[in-house]
């Protein structure tokens, strides 16, 4: 399913980027905008991102089956709220890391991923992308 993508901060190098799918925008902005808690906490994984650096308590993988290959989740307040942004990876012909914020999925309520979820990362997996600038 094609979708667009709009680029929400780039590296300094411009060789990784982070983006927001434009149908979620919306949403997920207001997300990770509603307090300085969240948004503290947004911003700390995109740097991770942009860094290339891993912390699997914050962002991590979540292929989860055959289906949801390059499929992610920033993971918020673990053992909290345990809210998810579910993202897609991907590298572009010119050879940059794309990560983009696609799905947000709040209070995830066990450790396990239910139907609902899986349900929710295929949908992500199934998503190609195409690149705007903000």
């Amino acid at each position: 399913m094609k979708r667009k993508a709009v680029i929400f901060q780039e590296s300094a190098n411009g060789r990784r980027c982070v983006a927001v799918d434009a149908e979620n925008a919306e949403a997920i902005l207001a997300y990770v905008t509603q307090d300085s808690r969240h948004e503290k906490k947004f911003r700390h994984i995109v740097e991770l991102i942009l860094n290339g650096l891993r912390n699997t308590e914050l962002y991590d993988k979540e292929e989860i089956n055959d289906r949801a290959k390059g499929v992610t989740a920033m993971k918020f307040f673990k053992g909290q709220e345990n809210d998810r942004l579910y993202c897609q990876e991907f590298t572009t012909p010119s050879k940059v890391f794309v990560v983009v914020a696609a799905e947000l999925r709040e209070r995830k309520k066990s450790q396990k991923n239910k139907q609902i979820e899986i349900n929710l990362i295929e949908t992500v997996a199934s998503y190609e992308y195409d690149l705007e600038d903000s």
